[in-house]
């Protein structure tokens, strides 16, 4: 075999990449995880990338990336990430119900949420392409309702803007946790894939494609949860802070809360700004701050780590 036309060939086929994070309702059941992991290395084309779980939240993040390709010779796009995260997806259908689950987070169902990120050279339309085939196969296969957002969705819906229709950011246990299923089982929003009809123990899942998000999380030492949802509010854009943050308070643990933040063009605004932000609206409660945290790598680490695993074999 050439050398030089195989790396040439191999460098082509990983300049095109996608990312997606997978997050499931789910993170002290640990053989649940461990099925879902054994179902993803059956993939050897798609590498998880981070895992990032929170038993508070009882909620597991999985950060997978493989290569993605348009066009090739029928005209339709291919990504091994469809096969790996399906596989995933079964597994946790198989191995959690909805109905037994409890959470300080927000979920609307066993796998809650799909996102596609484009990385390298990849496009936009191309995470899209990939995040609408997910869509339709879970639908089908899982007859689990399926909404679609962003670079996914025909008209670009937000993904918070589905999230309010749905009831996501509504506790309905102990007024700050999350338990079972609490919605009606008749929808009556249509989903873009699935049934109109909600399986409890399922739920729902919301799945996007979008430009890259930075999820940062900054800890307040209290357990005052008006106070925290002011601060979470006032540093939001909703709520005339932070142009392109969007927030949530979520309890975590005892005398513990988290601002949990997703910076939509962590460009504009950074996690600097975040923090000198909730420290200052803190202050003025009386109540102690934290260092913030991100949740997963930069897509730059990301995509460094993917090829120094694919050179790697």
């Amino acid at each position: 075999m050439d050398f030089k036309a195989s790396s040439e060939k191999t460098a082509t086929k990983h300049s095109m990449l996608v990312c997606c994070k997978l997050y499931i309702s789910e993170s002290r059941n640990f053989l649940a995880l461990d099925s879902i992991e054994q179902a993803a290395n059956l993939n050897r084309e798609t590498v998880i990338i981070n895992k990032f779980k929170d038993s508070a939240y009882n909620r597991v993040r999985y950060t997978l990336v493989s290569y993605v390709v348009h066009g090739n010779g029928n005209g339709e796009t291919y990504s091994p990430l469809q096969e790996a995260v399906l596989a995933m997806v079964e597994a946790a259908y198989g191995s959690i119900n909805l109905e037994l689950h409890s959470g300080a987070h927000p979920r609307l169902g066993v796998v809650d949420h799909i996102c596609f990120h484009p990385l390298a050279q990849a496009s936009l339309d191309e995470a899209a392409r990939v995040a609408k085939m997910v869509a339709a196969d879970i639908g089908n296969k899982f007859e689990v309702p399926v909404f679609l957002y962003e670079a996914a969705h025909p008209n670009g819906k937000a993904l918070d803007t589905i999230r309010r229709e749905l009831g996501y950011f509504q506790p309905n246990f102990m007024d700050n946790q999350w338990a079972g299923w609490a919605l009606p089982e008749i929808l009556v929003e249509k989903p873009d894939e699935g049934p109109t009809n909600v399986a409890r123990a399922r739920g729902i899942v919301v799945i996007g494609a979008s430009p890259w998000v930075t999820t940062f999380n900054v800890p307040l030492v209290t357990s005052d949860v008006s106070a925290a949802r002011r601060i979470a509010r006032m540093s939001s854009a909703r709520g005339g802070g932070l142009p392109g943050v969007q927030t949530l308070a979520l309890v975590h643990g005892e005398e513990s809360m988290e601002i949990a933040c997703m910076l939509l063009d962590p460009n504009l605004v950074g996690a600097d700004r975040v923090q000198s932000q909730v420290e200052r609206l803190a202050a003025e409660e009386g109540m102690d701050v934290e260092k913030g945290y991100f949740t997963d790598f930069s897509p730059e680490m990301i995509f460094e780590i993917y090829m120094k695993l694919v050179s790697s074999g």
